[in-house]
């Protein structure tokens, strides 16, 4: 595809930039999105009632089996030419940081460094009461009706994520922020720009003097204001985007 000259000059030109990721990205690795992850055992259960504190109380075995379904999932799946587009971008600026709302690792596994994961990762394990990590080897077993243990103090464990009704880390927030702030260009890539804190990022850029560019093949709220859109899937408009920078 053809991708803007002022684009590939404002990125051969930025000392920063800063990505914005969402679901799209992941599906085109044959991650089912959080509402479509609902087959087999687990087409009769609502994704939306499973991923609460509250689901996790009033049967903690359920809710770790659905996660522990989605881990495999994942595991399953490859990243994608989008996730090696944007581990590259990173090699070619000076400044970079990826944002990303999905759980999946597959930036980390493409090789990005710099990755702030909004909603955790559903890779990792933390002990429900103090909140550290457990490695596999660590866990107490599964009990008939419980999720495994921590193995310092005995809680149960969950997937490091976050659930509907809980708020995200401030860190994680302040520190996509910055980078919204800070940076000269601003990709939003495969997200539906309505689910907030992360929909705001594009504002905060824009606001700072950064070009917004979005990525998606679907029109969003943030297409009017966006300098530049690629309307193409994520694995088709990077790569391209990529090559023309190194051309």
């Amino acid at each position: 595809m053809e991708v803007p000259g002022e684009l590939v000059g404002a990125l051969r030109r930025a000392r920063s930039v800063c990505v914005l990721t969402g679901a799209g990205v992941s599906a085109e690795s044959g991650v089912p999105t959080f509402r479509d992850a609902r087959t087999g055992l687990w087409e009769r259960y609502d994704p939306l009632e499973l991923a609460t504190p509250e689901a996790f109380e009033q049967n903690p075995r359920l809710v770790w089996d659905w996660y522990a379904w989605r881990r495999e999932l994942v595991r399953e799946a490859e990243p994608n030419p989008a996730h090696h587009a944007l581990a590259e971008l990173e090699e070619l600026v000076p400044e970079f940081v990826l944002v990303t709302q999905n759980v999946d690792g597959l930036h980390r596994r493409a090789g990005s460094r710099q990755v702030v994961e909004l909603h955790g990762n559903l890779g990792y394990v933390i002990c429900a009461s103090e909140r550290t990590p457990v490695s596999p080897d660590e866990f107490v077993p599964a009990g008939e009706d419980r999720p495994p243990l921590c193995p310092r103090c005995g809680s149960y464990l969950r997937p490091d994520v976050v659930w509907f009704g809980e708020t995200l880390s401030m860190g994680r927030i302040s520190e996509a922020q910055a980078a919204a702030a800070g940076c000269d260009v601003f990709l939003s890539v495969g997200t539906s720009s309505v689910v907030y804190p992360a929909a705001g990022l594009a504002s905060e850029a824009a606001r700072s003097g950064a070009l917004v560019v979005e990525v998606n093949p679907q029109q969003t709220p943030l297409s009017g204001a966006s300098d530049h859109v690629l309307r193409a899937p994520a694995g088709t408009a990077l790569p391209a985007l990529v090559d023309a920078l190194k051309d």
